[in-house]
């Protein structure tokens, strides 16, 4: 098949906080520097900047001041400084406040802020340095110029577009683009299909911890103006979960009574039957939460991955022609709840990697080295080495991850066993004869009900209409199972379908298959982007990988 190539010295595959910086630091080192432009290009699947972009969000500015110091004056929307941070414990009916706030929760001098409008800030700030950002096209191929563990990566191809349902060209077919790269930089986030593809054909997750993840599902609502004063930052542990469970809620008070509220669920649960949607909603049925929203109106809904395993999780993040940085590269400190910051510099850390090894013609792993001695050098090592294990002691219970977290700020992470031994989350969950032994429960019934009022609570499919989620519905499904028969056997029998509770979207269902048995029905418009699936599956048999042409979630203002 004939198709277009495009030649670039710097290719950015994802235009997150980690991208955005990475393509603004490269401006900025020719500028410093001078010598022949560099091509720049950052590839983006959303519709436009910033419209993927889901977090909390509370910011931590040292990166943004490193990386443009006068942001302010350039008008940067940071919502509101950070003012006041309080803990809760939850029980059913009551609320306990932690005396002191926690160091990791300590919040002064950070940021509330909307990640979809700040990245779209950024992207500005990109654009008008001349550096072409592509919104709409997804990467789907790695370009390889040979096979193997030496294999040099020299681009990627985007996907093709105009392919129907069943896999027909349709006679708006247009063949993918091949853009081959100098140096490729993956930044296409938690559980993004190019670096899940680059690990493992590469093995560059090899002698380290298996990654570990959590969902975070956000509203954003409307309340009175004089409910919660702006910069009011609020963080829960407790009810609803269980004490073995991982977890906790979350509610950023922004100016004009804009309240983000959302619970983060660890996806490494035993239980089969837990699922983190109805989580958020008896979240939101605590007398505490409901007497926030009460009065309000929910505007605005969203769900992502967030990968929590830490310093030890961390792939090799290099080899021949190619860098990952942030949440591709799993930096986030689960601790303080924060990876935007973490996201920002490792951008700008393999910005400045790949400016050296182009600008000395020598893109081998051997020279993209320098990335991972710059992250171990700097404030990047500093911040998540000492809290390396703190969320692999959760596995075992939430009173002993909390007591590991206050001793790590003492001890610097230390532990007996270090690396603290740790499996992946899908493999965690129990079957219904294991959790269950006193009796199998219903598949098709929630094990934890929630009553659904359309006012505070919310269903699966009222909760997409609010994401702004648009998908071209002639197209193959993005989420491929890759043995559907397992569904309505093996899986129905041993984890009762597990798909129907974690996705947030309602994108997997049981449906009757018309001989008494049930069958596996795909709704892929819903999806949300968040990856839950592609994570928690049991039997690991789903990919997710991009649709096309800019479809996905548009959240404006999250």
């Amino acid at each position: 098949m004939d198709r277009e190539s495009l030649e670039v010295d710097v290719l950015i595959v994802g235009g997150g906080p980690a991208g955005m910086a990475a393509a603004l630091r490269l401006a900025q080192l020719q500028k410093e520097k001078g010598g022949e432009p560099l091509a720049i290009a950052v590839l983006e699947k959303a519709r436009e900047a910033g419209a993927h972009m889901l977090s909390g969000a509370v910011l931590d500015p040292s990166a943004l001041r490193d990386l443009v110091p006068d942001f302010k004056e350039k008008g940067a929307p940071l919502a509101t400084e950070v003012h006041r941070d309080a803990v809760y414990f939850l029980t059913r009916g009551r609320k306990f406040k932690f005396p002191i706030t926690p160091p990791p929760f300590a919040n002064h001098g950070n940021y509330v802020i909307s990640l979809n409008r700040f990245v779209k800030w950024l992207g500005g700030l990109v654009e008008a340095e001349g550096i072409d950002i592509f919104t709409g096209f997804s990467a789907t191929d790695i370009l390889f110029e040979q096979q193997g563990k030496d294999a040099a990566v020299i681009g990627i191809r985007t996907g093709d577009r105009g392919i129907g349902r069943h896999g027909e060209k349709k006679s708006t077919f247009e063949p993918g683009v091949d853009i081959r790269a100098k140096v490729t930089i993956l930044c296409d986030g938690v559980r993004g299909n190019v670096t899940k593809s680059l690990v493992r054909q590469l093995g560059l997750d090899d002698g380290r911890l298996p990654q570990t993840y959590a969902i975070g599902i956000k509203e954003l609502w409307e309340v009175p103006k004089d409910r919660v004063a702006p910069g009011s930052v609020t963080h829960t542990l407790g009810y609803p979960l269980k004490m073995e469970e991982f977890g906790g809620g979350f509610i950023y008070a922004m100016p004009e009574g804009l309240l983000s509220i959302g619970f983060v669920s660890g996806l490494d649960y035993r239980d089969p039957m837990f699922d983190p949607h109805v989580v958020f909603q008896h979240f939101k049925r605590h007398p505490f939460v409901a007497s926030l929203l009460e009065g309000g109106q929910m505007v605005r809904y969203g769900a992502k991955a967030l990968p929590e395993g830490g310093w030890h999780t961390i792939p090799r993040l290099y080899s021949t022609g190619v860098l990952i940085a942030g949440d591709a590269g799993a930096f986030v400190n689960s601790i303080r709840l924060k990876g935007i910051h973490l996201a920002m510099r490792t951008g700008m850390l393999a910005a400045e990697t790949a400016f050296d090894a182009i600008r000395a013609g020598d893109v081998s792993a051997a020279a993209l080295k320098a990335y991972e001695d710059r992250i171990n050098a700097g404030p990047v090592r500093r911040e998540l080495y000492p809290v390396r294990n703190v969320h692999q002691s959760f596995g075992h219970g939430m009173l002993a991850g909390v007591g590991y977290s206050g001793l790590s700020l003492v001890t610097g992470g230390w532990w007996l066993r270090d690396p603290m031994p740790a499996h992946g989350g899908w493999e965690r969950m129990e079957t219904f004869a294991e959790y269950y032994s006193e009796g199998r429960p219903d598949p098709d019934a929630p094990a934890n009900p929630v009553k659904i009022d359309r006012q505070l609570t919310f269903d699966r499919l009222t909760n997409v209409h609010y994401s702004g989620t648009r998908h071209a519905e002639d197209q193959p499904s993005h989420l491929v199972v890759h043995d559907t028969d397992i569904c309505r056997t093996r899986c129905r029998e041993e984890y009762g379908n597990p798909c129907t509770r974690f996705c947030p979207a309602n994108v997997y269902e049981m449906v009757d298959a018309g001989d008494g048995t049930r069958k596996l029905q795909i709704n892929a418009s819903n999806c949300v982007h968040c990856k839950t699936c592609d994570i928690m599956d049991p039997y690991q048999i789903i990919d997710w990988m991009p649709p096309e042409g800019g479809g996905g979630p548009q959240y404006e203002g999250m």
